[in-house]
C-alpha cells in the first residue's frame, strides 16, 4: 500500500521557471519531529530567486519550496513533550542541525555550517503537511493570526540585521538599500529603533517606496541617496543597511556612510563585487554580515507582532490558494506588491 500524497510547490531543477504542483508523500516523523498541517506559508524573495534560477546557494532538487510557514500540530512523536495536539505553533528554519557543533552549542545554530534550511536543503512548507523538530516550534498567541506568523521569519532575518548586528541609535540617519520584503521590514524595525530612514530604490519599486512612507515614516528615495545621506552635515549617513540582492550595491553604501559609520549587508547576491574596498579603511567603516536567526530573536518578534508594535498589514500585498502559487509569484516579482502568502484552506 503506497504512502498518501498531497500536492506540493516542488523546485526540480537549476533551470529558470522549473517549478511545479506535484504529488509528493506526506512525510513521516521520528521521535522528537511534529507534524505539521500548514495554515500559511509566506513567499519569499529567496523562492522567486529559486524560480528564476539565479539563487546564490546550493539547492538540494527536487525540493518543496517554502520557508516561512505557520499551521497546526497534526501529529506527535514520542519524545515530544512541550506541545499537544491542535496546538497553533510557528516553525524556524534551521531544519536540521548538529547539536555539538560549537556555534550551535552557544545558541549560534544559525551559523553551524552544516545547518540545512528549509526550502532548499530539505523539502519545505508550500504544501499541506510539513515535518518539524519540535526544537524550532514557537507557540503562535490567539492574538496573532497564523498568516501572520508565518511571517515571523523575515520579521527575524530583519530583526536580526537591524537589531543585533547594527548599530542604531535614536536619532541616527540610516539609508536601507532595496525595498523588497526584508528590506521594508528592516525599515519598520529601524523606525522603531527611534531612526530616521531613507529606503532606496528604483522606479518599477515606487509602490513599495509610497507603502514605506505612508505606514512607516520613510523617506522614499528612488535612485542615488547620496544627497540625503549627507543632508544633515555633509558626511553621510550613521549607517547603512544593504537589503538588495546585487553586490555592486555594497559600492553605494560604503560611498553614502560617514567616516566611523557602519554598513550591515543582508542581501545575497552572488555576482563578483569587482571594486576596491579601500574606502573600509581610508573612513574606518565596519563591515558586518548578517544571516538567519535563532530562538531569542523569534521570541522578540512574536512579541513584537502579538503586541501590534510591529504591524506587517501594510506588506501584506494578498493571498492565494497554493494551487495558485504561480500568480502569487507572479505578481510578488513585478514589484505590485511587497509580500504574497499562500494558504490552505
Amino acid at each position: 500500500m503506497s504512502n498518501p500524497t498531497q500536492l506540493a510547490v516542488v523546485n526540480f531543477g537549476p533551470q529558470r521557471h522549473n517549478v511545479e504542483l506535484r504529488d509528493v508523500p506526506i512525510p513521516t516523523i521520528g521521535e522528537n519531529d511534529v507534524l505539521l498541517q500548514v495554515a500559511a506559508v509566506g513567499v519569499c524573495g529567496s523562492d522567486l530567486h529559486m524560480w528564476t534560477g539565479d539563487q546564490g546557494w546550493k539547492v538540494a532538487y527536487p525540493c518543496i519550496l517554502g520557508h516561512e510557514f505557520a499551521g497546526r500540530i497534526a501529529g506527535i512523536g514520542a519524545g515530544v513533550k512541550s506541545f499537544k495536539l491542535g496546538d497553533r505553533v510557528v516553525s524556524e528554519t534551521a531544519a536540521v542541525i548538529d547539536p555539538e557543533n560549537p556555534m550551535s552549542r552557544i545558541g549560534l545554530y544559525n551559523l553551524d555550517p552544516t545547518r540545512k534550511g528549509y526550502g532548499a536543503a530539505v523539502d519545505g512548507a508550500m504544501t499541506r503537511f510539513v515535518r518539524v523538530p519540535s526544537r524550532i516550534l514557537h507557540r503562535v498567541p490567539d492574538s496573532l493570526s497564523l498568516e501572520k506568523a508565518a511571517l515571523s521569519e523575515p520579521c527575524a532575518v530583519a530583526y536580526n540585521a537591524t537589531v543585533i548586528n547594527s548599530s542604531i541609535q535614536p536619532g541616527d540617519r540610516v539609508v536601507i538599500l532595496g525595498p523588497g520584503p526584508i528590506g521594508m521590514l528592516c525599515a519598520a524595525i529601524a523606525r522603531l529603533r527611534g531612526a530616521e530612514v531613507g529606503l532606496v530604490g528604483l522606479e518599477r519599486d515606487r509602490k513599495r517606496l509610497d507603502i514605506a512612507e505612508k505606514h512607516y515614516g520613510c523617506n522614499p528615495i528612488i535612485g542615488d541617496p547620496t544627497g540625503w545621506a549627507g543632508a544633515r552635515d555633509g558626511l553621510g549617513a550613521d549607517g547603512v543597511i544593504d537589503a538588495t540582492g546585487f553586490s555592486g550595491s555594497l559600492k553605494t553604501a560604503m560611498e553614502i556612510v560617514r567616516p566611523a559609520g557602519w554598513i550591515t549587508k543582508v542581501g545575497w547576491g552572488p555576482q563578483p563585487f569587482n571594486h576596491s574596498l579601500d574606502p573600509l579603511v581610508q573612513k574606518n567603516i565596519r563591515l558586518q554580515g548578517s544571516f538567519s536567526h535563532n530562538w531569542p530573536i523569534w521570541e522578540r518578534v512574536i512579541q513584537l507582532l502579538s503586541s501590534g508594535q510591529l504591524n506587517i498589514d501594510p506588506v501584506i500585498g494578498g493571498q492565494w490558494k497554493l494551487e495558485q502559487w504561480n500568480e502569487a509569484f507572479e505578481t510578488m516579482h513585478s514589484g505590485e506588491i511587497v509580500k504574497a502568502v499562500l494558504v490552505n484552506a
